[in-house]
């Protein structure tokens, strides 16, 4: 018998690490894009319209993504009741006390601090984006939540760093084009929100390793 239900093991092992990369790309995504928008928008230029266009990117990559949570889990209760938009908010409330936390301290010790905070704060906000998703919370689906978190913390100091870290631009030769040539430059803030996507992802590929798991 166990070797007759050895190919269905096999093929449900084979649609959860697919449905969790799908969902850890698509989640990491969203993270990236949502919070580098704002990110570019509050330390460019904080007028109160610029304020109000990045906590929209921010409100609404963290409803998007707790779509792509509960699509995931296939779970059907993130249409109830008026919770995840206070969710989404208070997700937009930790980010802009993290940058407001690692200003008012500044360098050296604001980055470290500010982290820290982060880390905190996104674990515990993913938990309950966790149980607000699950028809039942299991001891396992509470400390995924803590290793995504310390991962989006450390990509969110990988921004700092790129904003914080005296100029310099890196330009390649010229490069023919036709009649024109193009000149590639890369500037600490690209690599900055590079480095963060690809952190956001690999916090979700963790996270959504562990739900599907438990």
């Amino acid at each position: 018998m166990s070797v007759l239900r050895q190919p269905d093991v096999l093929g449900r092992t084979r649609r959860q690490h697919v449905l969790g990369a799908t969902g850890a790309l698509s989640a990491g995504a969203v993270e990236a894009v949502s919070v580098g928008v704002w990110f570019v928008l509050a330390i460019s230029s904080r007028t109160a319209t610029t304020a109000l266009i990045g906590v929209a990117a921010l409100v609404g990559g963290a409803l998007l993504r707790a779509r792509i949570v509960a699509a995931v889990v296939g779970s059907r209760r993130l249409r109830r009741g008026p919770r995840w938009l206070g969710l989404s908010l208070a997700v937009a409330g930790g980010w802009i006390c993290w940058l407001l936390l690692a200003e008012t301290v500044g360098p050296p010790a604001g980055p470290i601090v500010a982290t820290g905070f982060l880390g905190i704060t996104l674990a515990v906000q993913l938990t309950l984006e966790q149980s607000a998703c699950r028809s039942r919370s299991a001891d396992p689906d509470r400390l995924a939540a803590i290793g995504p978190g310390i991962l989006l913390a450390l990509g969110a100091g990988l921004l700092l760093w790129s904003a914080w870290v005296p100029g310099w631009v890196i330009n390649s030769p010229p490069l023919p084009l036709g009649v024109a040539t193009v000149v590639v430059r890369i500037e600490p803030l690209q690599l900055g929100l590079i480095g963060f996507g690809v952190l956001s992802i690999c916090a979700h590929q963790r996270r959504f390793q562990r739900l599907l798991e438990a």
